[in-house]
């Protein structure tokens, strides 16, 4: 099977699933609900979180300054941390205690926090890496 068949078979597959979720949250009255959940994350992610990667992307310095081999990480670590946050955000400003404790049973935000110093420490030790790669290139001598 080509490449292209098998992004078209994906394609497909990926539409033919979304109808069937939609038709199911059509019968349950939740269709609302979840359009309007989508419309937040749009809002969320075009209104806030894109802008926030791109202002910080353009503030640091380009290849040939001080960020060039670390730019791309943060830049990927901003995208990460944004998403974790978007995904979490509901159970983050959930308004209190549920009346059934099986629905949200785990400390979220705790959660979160953890996955965020996750990727910050994991984009910090890469950035390292690549700092130190960098520097050791420049360190050999040049062969002739």
């Amino acid at each position: 099977m080509t490449t292209a068949r098998m992004r078209y078979a994906a394609g497909f597959l990926g539409v033919t699933g979304m109808a069937v979720g939609l038709l199911l949250a059509w019968g349950t009255g939740w269709a609302g609900h979840v359009v309007l959940w989508l419309a937040g994350a749009l809002l969320l992610h075009d209104g806030l979180l894109a802008p926030l990667v791109c202002g910080a992307g353009w503030l640091l310095p380009g290849p040939t300054g001080r960020g060039g081999p670390v730019r791309g990480v943060l830049r990927g670590a901003l995208i990460v941390a944004g998403a974790l946050t978007a995904v979490a955000l509901p159970a983050l400003l959930r308004p209190g205690a549920p009346a059934n404790s099986s629905v949200l049973p785990l400390d979220y935000p705790r959660g979160w926090l953890v996955s965020v110093l996750a990727v910050t420490a994991g984009a910090g030790a890469l950035a390292g890496v690549r700092l130190l790669a960098r520097w050791w290139r420049r360190a050999q001598p040049r062969r002739s």
